[in-house]
């Protein structure tokens, strides 16, 4: 099968590039044309001017965007030119019921669509180690499962389309807890004047350790905060979830919470700066 990408942010790259180490990517399109030149050239590919033309190339296209819009625009584009009993994955993070209208725009031309969000940061993504939430057909996902393994180690088939999203919006929920408990611990040792290299070297090998303290610790307590993954977009994750709770009548403070603080910490221009930047807050530098 010959396989696509189209989106080349921070998480695509690294996606992509394991595709194309496993041998199983074809082409590759990005908006910013020059940075798919790049990365085509690096990894032995191609990369085209339009993603239609990428479309007609591909058994398998992989999609990941930034949102909503982004995705509706781009099955649009791609739909046009996609071999019937092709399969389009969209490892964007992004609603249920935009899943759902790229499924249906694309079943009208016999395509199969997975929604299939990931999680793991840029380190899973380049690593080949992201954990994958998938929705949609079994048998389609059955199919593709040996591409999905070279980027991802834990796949698993969660329902029909949108349950990939759905998960997602738990898993978005799930690190604004995380993020607010990890950078207010850290403030709070820092006010005391612990040294903070230790305390996080001895928290991370005990029952508060986690993913976010070890990689994230050292740099937030040094000030460094880049991404990562940007403030922004998972503040508009968080707004997704928002709309969730509100459909389903579920109160969620600390989503909330959270969306206020990053609003608070966007409106002094940190929004591409990585989601530790939560850490300014809780130190009282938010400049």
């Amino acid at each position: 099968m010959k396989v696509g990408f189209i989106g080349l942010g921070a998480m695509g790259v690294g996606m992509a590039s394991n595709l194309a180490k496993a041998g199983l990517l074809t082409a590759i399109y990005n908006r910013t044309t020059e940075k798919a030149e790049r990365l085509a050239q690096a990894l032995g590919v191609v990369a085209v001017a339009q993603p239609d033309v990428l479309a007609a190339q591909v058994d398998v296209l992989f999609l990941c965007v930034s949102a909503d819009a982004d995705v509706l625009e781009m099955v649009n584009a791609i739909a046009q030119t996609l071999k019937s009993g092709s399969i389009v994955v969209d490892m964007s993070t992004v609603s249920s019921d935009t899943a759902q209208q790229a499924a249906n725009i694309l079943a009208e031309k016999q395509v199969g669509f997975l929604d299939a969000p990931v999680s793991g940061g840029v380190e899973g993504a380049k690593n080949g180690t992201l954990a994958m939430m998938v929705g949609g057909n079994e048998s389609a996902l059955q199919k593709i499962m040996p591409i999905l393994q070279a980027m991802a180690t834990r796949i698993m088939h969660m329902g029909e389309v949108g349950t990939g999203q759905a998960t997602k919006a738990v898993n978005q929920v799930m690190c604004a807890g995380i993020n607010q408990a990890v950078t207010e611990a850290l403030a709070f040792a820092q006010a005391q004047h612990l040294p903070m290299e230790k305390v996080i070297k001895v928290l991370a090998g005990g029952a508060a350790g986690n993913w976010f303290l070890d990689k994230r610790g050292l740099t937030m307590t040094s000030g460094i905060f880049e991404p990562g993954f940007r403030l922004a977009l998972h503040h508009k994750d968080l707004k997704i979830c928002q709309a969730i709770s509100q459909h389903i009548d579920f109160s969620s403070p600390l989503t909330d919470m959270t969306v206020i603080d990053y609003e608070q910490l966007m409106a002094h221009g940190l929004g591409d700066e990585d989601i530790s930047a939560l850490y300014r807050l809780k130190t009282g530098l938010s400049t």
